[in-house]
């Protein structure tokens, strides 16, 4: 796929996707415009990592076309900090070498509330932290699209909570194109404009979240009760009693 600044982060046509005979999706479109959020959903084995993988440039389509705009960067479940380097140093890594200052990444630790913990070792950050440096480290680059792979997957329940808003003030803030792959359905509506859903090998859904962020309301309900419905799994009777990340999509073999 060609990488390239447009407006829109992420343009793919009818592409397709195989491993041998498996086949992974097939005449997938997707639209992502710059300062749009959107979450994917999926069992494991879906296609959704073989997906980001070309989106950042690690593998290509087999047919179809895509653009990407660049620059782009990712935000994993772990934080793949560099141990040997201290913090403020881990934020610089992927800047061009003539950009790179202690001041420049002093102010993308603030940004995350880890100023204070500049000259820390990645060992004494906490896992929450440790995310927090990884998203310092993402959004320096001021990236075009910025990909979110189950970033809050490994963390417990409140600090997820405090990521998913931090993430969301951030993005209003610096207004990239967003993707968050996710198997939590309350994440995805929690934080997203549009959820969609990859499922037998194709985009089954592409919904808006409009007013359906509140689960407690009709709205809610209903956008919810569908997602689940579309991947298969039971929706909770009582969603508002449910916490955040409670019920998950089923995990089946990765791609």
């Amino acid at each position: 796929m060609k990488h390239r600044f447009h407006d829109n982060a992420i343009e793919i046509r009818g592409a397709s996707k195989n491993f041998g005979d498996r086949v992974i999706f097939t005449g997938l479109d997707l639209r992502l415009r710059r300062g749009e959020f959107v979450a994917l959903l999926g069992a494991s084995g879906s296609g959704k990592t073989t997906l980001l993988r070309m989106l950042l440039g690690l593998d290509c389509i087999d047919a179809g076309a895509g653009d990407v705009a660049t620059p782009r960067s990712a935000v994993f479940q772990e934080p793949r900090l560099v141990p040997s380097q201290r913090v403020w140093r881990n934020v610089l890594m992927g800047v061009p070498a003539s950009r790179q200052s202690k001041d420049r990444a002093m102010a993308a630790l603030d940004e995350v509330g880890l100023n204070g913990h500049a000259n820390a070792w990645p060992g004494t950050l906490s896992g929450g932290e440790a995310q927090r440096v990884a998203l310092a480290r993402a959004l320096i680059l001021e990236p075009a699209l910025l990909v979110l792979d189950e970033p809050f997957a490994a963390l417990d329940a409140l600090t997820r909570l405090r990521m998913q808003d931090l993430v969301r003030r951030l993005h209003a803030k610096h207004q990239p194109g967003v993707l968050l792959v996710t198997h939590d359905v309350d994440e995805a509506v929690r934080l997203a404009d549009r959820v969609l859903v990859l499922r037998d090998a194709r985009l089954t859904l592409d919904l808006p979240v409009g007013d359906a962020r509140d689960p407690a309301r009709p709205p809610g309900v209903q956008l919810r009760a569908r997602l689940y419905a579309e991947l298969g799994v039971t929706h909770p009777s009582q969603p508002d009693e449910q916490p955040a990340g409670a019920v998950r999509i089923p995990e089946h073999e990765s791609i």
